[in-house]
């Protein structure tokens, strides 16, 4: 079988799938949607679990996708997730396969998921006191999201990771703390710039903590060194903690875009192709599985979605418009 590249025109090829599962998600965080939440996609447009795993098939088997990560809103949420998981890894004992999740019932499904060849987890945590977790998320979960980091590194499911975004005013002086926690139950930690990515589409510049003010709250308290391991296509700068072995990352996507390295491409839960995460055009791939496309069609419309991506993201041009799909939508 003949593997076409996921080629765009400037020589970048994606190797890593990240596949939404769903749009929706039990926290409601600030800095993703409002407190009442968003219109969520209607059943009969959602990919269903048969669609899914034949998608990620053609991406594997004709594509050259070596990395699948599962996303939301929360993939949790999604019924037939460890079947997906399972199947998924079936179509190759090789693939790496990992899921983004906000950890909420992470404690009853990470063995399961283990079990079924998930490799590891990321989990979003952004700060480990509960007052400040309430007022992010909305929600008074703290206690379930650690419980589901227990047991997600109890499973195996490792190195697991944390990310977090740091919102000023509301939880930028607690990095030092955050990235001690996570030392003391090796957790890996990676501080995530705010994207422009919210429902509200109140995003500034002015308002994003940066990874230099980042940088500037973790030097109070250690001493960070570049790590000697090279970065390749991975989003977050890594750093050695106080001469390492442990690590901390900085994903500075706004100020210090990687966009000449990504080997990423996204499927969304109603099965759009996206390029690039802040993509304003999809492709559509749903459609073609749905009137009969063998895999060849649809291995050939994925390759024409991947050739029309742009150079870089562009939040810094004076022509940048914000997805009209927040983060939620579109998948990590």
């Amino acid at each position: 079988m003949q593997v076409l590249p996921l080629a765009d025109a400037y020589g970048r090829v994606a190797t890593d799938l990240r596949v939404s599962l769903t749009d929706r998600c039990n926290l409601r965080c600030s800095y993703c949607m409002p407190a009442e939440g968003l219109d969520w996609l209607p059943n009969d447009d959602v990919l269903d679990d048969d669609e899914v795993v034949r998608l990620v098939r053609i991406a594997v088997e004709r594509l050259g996708v070596d990395e699948v990560r599962f996303t939301g809103g929360e993939p949790l949420v999604r019924r037939g997730l460890v079947d997906i998981v399972a199947r998924t890894r079936d179509i190759s004992a090789d693939l790496e396969l990992s899921i983004t999740s906000n950890g909420l019932g992470l404690a009853r499904t990470a063995q399961a998921l283990a079990d079924a060849g998930l490799n590891r987890v990321n989990v979003s945590l952004d700060t480990v006191r509960r007052d400040t977790f309430h007022e992010m998320t909305r929600r008074d979960r703290l206690d379930d999201v650690v419980a589901g980091l227990e047991a997600a590194a109890a499973a195996g499911l490792g190195p697991v990771k944390v990310n977090a975004v740091l919102m000023r005013g509301v939880n930028d002086d607690q990095a030092a703390e955050l990235l001690r926690w996570c030392l003391e139950r090796s957790y890996e930690l990676r501080f995530i710039e705010q994207m422009p990515l919210d429902a509200q589409h109140g995003w500034s510049r002015e308002g994003m903590i940066t990874a230099d003010e980042i940088f500037a709250a973790l030097d109070q308290e250690f001493d960070l060194t570049p790590a000697e391991e090279p970065r390749g296509s991975a989003p977050a700068e890594k750093f050695l903690v106080d001469g390492g072995p442990a690590t901390v990352g900085v994903i500075a996507s706004v100020t210090r875009p990687f966009c000449g390295d990504c080997d990423r491409v996204r499927l969304t839960a109603d099965g759009q192709i996206r390029n690039c995460l802040f993509a304003r055009n999809e492709s559509d791939l749903r459609a073609a599985l749905r009137r009969g496309a063998d895999d060849e069609e649809i291995a050939r419309l994925w390759v024409i979605a991947m050739r029309g991506k742009a150079p870089g993201h562009g939040i810094d041009d004076e022509s940048f418009l914000q997805p009209t799909r927040s983060m939620s939508a579109i998948g990590g």
